[in-house]
């Protein structure tokens, strides 16, 4: 399932060419995904312009002129393409067959080399992709916040500090590989990205969560915080059906250290210890068996 570092990387892609466009059309190949669409949906987009695309959680969360706010969630497999109108772009992930969402955008006017004239750009198409169908899209009236009410704080946003941390985990008896992946505790974070940054802060996953101290907390945050961007800036990591918008791959995952290493020797060379495989709740958890207490 794509992590924050990896929606983040779509919010990237589509913001600048989709921020100040109107939804000229919208068109539905199906009547659900992993949920039904919203009632009147295509009208109640259609005519509005995207002010704003912004990330919360694993959420894209785009306002709009109408007030409104459409909610995008990527599930396992979705993804967004870009292309001409009726001419999408071809890439190798893209199997027409699972478009469910196409959004015909309008174009933009655009400074022309005459002076006092301008050019429009022509409208083109973005389509949502999903051969799971595992993503969904909700439309959420003025104030309400839908599924983003209960999400904990932006693990990459300031208020989220070593304290902030150890009081949200303080009557948590979870081990912490499982607290960290409960979103009302922090918002976004996934599997992979737990295991990575709890191997950078020399944390086992398997230690019970109201047994860390402040300090310890300070540093996880530190280390959830140097993951995410390291990993975001390397467009995020690329397994299973995960694909930027222009269908780029991201290589993050060439410098996983623990994740998906099993039995390989820690990267910490004054360590010497082993990365084992351990399962917590059905999910995969990779850690090294010595320097991580």
């Amino acid at each position: 399932m794509p992590e924050l570092p990896e929606v983040e990387t779509v919010r990237r892609g589509l913001a600048p060419v989709m921020e100040g466009r109107r939804f000229e059309h919208v068109r539905l190949n199906r009547a659900d995904i992993r949920f039904p669409f919203p009632d009147n949906f295509v009208g109640r987009l259609q005519g509005a312009v995207l002010k704003r695309l912004s990330r919360r959680a694993k959420f894209l969360v785009a306002e709009l002129s109408s007030g409104e706010t459409l909610l995008m969630h990527l599930g396992m497999s979705g993804r967004f393409v870009i292309g001409a109108d009726n001419c999408p772009a071809e890439s190798g992930t893209h199997n027409p067959k699972h478009d469910h969402v196409v959004f015909t955008m309008s174009g933009n006017d655009q400074p022309s080399d005459s002076p006092g004239r301008a050019t429009r750009s022509s409208p083109f198409v973005i389509i949502y992709n999903d051969p799971r169908r595992f993503g969904f899209m909700e439309l959420l009236s003025v104030g309400d916040q839908g599924r983003m009410a209960l999400l904990g704080p932006e693990p990459l946003s300031n208020s989220f500090r070593g304290p902030v941390l150890h009081a949200a985990l303080a009557a948590k008896k979870a081990p912490i590989k499982s607290a960290l992946l409960d979103q009302r505790i922090v918002a976004g974070l996934g599997n992979i990205y737990v295991c990575e940054a709890l191997y950078g802060a020399h944390i086992s996953p398997l230690r019970l969560s109201n047994t860390l101290s402040v300090d310890e907390c300070e540093l996880l945050s530190v280390e959830i915080k140097t993951t995410l961007e390291l990993a975001i800036k390397a467009g995020g990591s690329t397994l299973n059906d995960f694909a930027a918008v222009d269908g780029a791959l991201g290589y993050f995952q060439h410098r996983f250290k623990v994740y998906a290493q099993k039995d390989k020797t820690c990267p910490d060379k004054n360590c010497g210890g082993t990365i084992s495989r351990t399962k917590q709740a059905g999910r995969s958890s990779f850690y090294c068996d010595m320097c991580q207490k």
